[in-house]
């Protein structure tokens, strides 16, 4: 896939450094809150990173570093950014063979014999 110069750069593929991909974002260091003891809630260890062009938000918390938060933060928005890019394959249509129909409907026959055995019988 190529990349035409008025489409940026982050559209495509994410820059392969991660100090070209962090110029894109905004970053913002929060109080992380949750589960981790008395150390998390004190500091503001967590970062979140707004990727400008695409507008993704990731969220890096789970250290108590707020460096790892961020390079957890980045490989989080690295995938993101990767997975937009990613196409589905294209469905191809496929049609039941008629064996395949023969033996439904034939099914579908002993289901309702099944059901016809199991009614009450006529009065007349």
């Amino acid at each position: 896939m190529s990349e035409t110069p008025s489409q940026p750069p982050s559209y495509g593929r994410p820059p392969s450094d991660d100090e070209a991909l962090l110029a894109e974002c905004d970053v913002t260091a929060f109080t992380a809150g949750g589960p981790g003891g008395q150390h998390r809630n004190r500091s503001q260890t967590a970062v979140r990173l707004k990727h400008r062009p695409t507008g993704v938000v990731v969220i890096g918390r789970r250290e108590r570093s707020q460096r790892q938060n961020l390079v957890d933060a980045l490989l989080r928005l690295r995938e993101k950014l990767l997975e937009r890019t990613r196409r589905p394959k294209t469905r191809k249509p496929t049609r039941s063979t008629r064996g395949a129909k023969e033996r439904r409907l034939k099914q579908k026959r002993r289901r309702a014999d099944v059901k016809k055995q199991r009614r009450k019988p006529d009065p007349e």
